[in-house]
């Protein structure tokens, strides 16, 4: 089994001249677009691409927004160094794209220490557990991304590991089996969830920490599209990075992914500046709108209302009649429209609520007269 390996200064070695800051990445999931990346051979993982280590701070402190996360963050790091021990577990959970993965990178650079990374769905059983954690030196991180994914006997045997620093392993069947005992040097777990509910309980309550990350404010979006721009050499006029990140649903890989796809629309279209004009032009070419609904999210309202009445309508329905999978539909299309107050689930099925209607400019047979 090929293990993704990382050994991150305590400091990095660009310039201290701002070119660091910027992207708030976190991990890949459902209903988000990633940018171009690598596959490591054997491992299951997907290695970042080029736009990606060049966009993701190298610091906690490089970050924007996630404020109360940082803060908690940085006590207990340096509340770790002072005690000269590793730092307690912790877990991130968020929707995919706010930034676990940035954190987790960020927290061994700033410790001074090595990480192991991997995740949920690569390790099938506990004895693919063994090689990470036996390898870990002192105060070492150990980033399972996904976590939710494992399977209850991994879970399980992450149980000692946690607490007791400690794995045991039975050797032989039978009559003839008997147990080893192998203690652990005193490690970091570090879990990346976007489904925090599937962790069983006793995993999570294993977790010092615990922190949900949250969506971005514009102004935000805003700050970190105009750090990575310098990052890149793109002119970015500050209209521009307002309309971009108007059209980012509070997220700063949408973000990111929108302005290097304006920033090509620029360098083919144009001088490569990117002004409102451009950045308009781009982002209507790809069918995003003003409140950042993309062309399957419209399709979907428009079906729910015109052929479904405005509902209630089951899901599977809403499939059939779009020909796109039911799984689709409620991880990449409805979590955004839920969010936006577009639509409501309820026990009879989905509704689209009277905002919906408005923002089509459609007739709402339901609105009060």
């Amino acid at each position: 089994m090929v293990r993704e390996r990382k050994i991150i200064p305590a400091e990095p070695d660009d310039d201290d001249d701002g070119k660091e800051k910027g992207y708030n990445e976190g991990d890949a999931g459902a209903g988000s677009s990633l940018p171009p990346s690598s596959h490591v051979p054997g491992s299951g993982i997907m290695a970042p691409g080029e736009n990606d280590i060049v966009l993701r701070p190298k610091r906690i402190a490089d970050m924007v927004g996630q404020q109360e996360v940082m803060d908690v963050i940085q006590i207990a790091m340096d509340a770790a160094k002072k005690r000269n021990e590793p730092l307690g577990h912790i877990l991130f959970d968020g929707p995919p794209g706010l930034g676990k993965t940035t954190f987790a990178t960020c927290i061994p650079r700033e410790m001074g220490v090595k990480v192991d990374m991997t995740s949920g769905p690569v390790l099938k059983a506990p004895k693919e557990m063994i090689p990470y954690l036996t390898n870990l030196e002192h105060g070492s991180v150990l980033f399972i991304d996904e976590i939710h994914r494992l399977p209850k006997p991994v879970e399980e045997f992450l149980y000692t590991a946690m607490e007791d620093y400690r794995i045991d392993i039975i050797l032989g069947e039978g009559v003839n089996a008997r147990t080893l005992n192998l203690q652990l040097q005193p490690f970091t777990l570090i879990g990346a969830t976007t489904r925090a509910g599937m962790l069983s309980a006793p995993l999570r309550d294993r977790f010092l920490i615990r922190q949900h990350l949250g969506y971005y404010s514009v102004d935000e979006l805003i700050e970190i599209l105009s750090r990575n721009a310098k990052k890149l050499n793109v002119t970015l006029n500050s209209d521009a990075a307002v309309e971009i990140a108007k059209r980012a649903r509070g997220t700063p890989r949408i973000a990111n992914n929108r302005f290097l796809w304006v920033r090509d629309f620029a360098m083919s279209k144009a001088d490569g500046k990117v002004n409102l004009d451009i950045a308009k032009r781009a982002l209507d070419m790809m069918g995003i709108d003003e409140i950042g609904l993309d062309r399957q999210d419209r399709r979907y309202l428009e079906t729910l209302i015109r052929v479904f009445n405005g509902g209630p309508a089951g899901v599977e329905a809403i499939a059939h009649t779009m020909s796109v999978s039911a799984d689709t539909l409620e991880d990449e299309v409805e979590p955004f429209l839920l969010r936006s107050e577009y639509v409501i689930r309820t026990q009879r099925g989905r509704c689209a609520t009277a905002k919906a209607y408005e923002m089509l400019k459609l007739f709402n047979p339901n609105k009060d007269a």
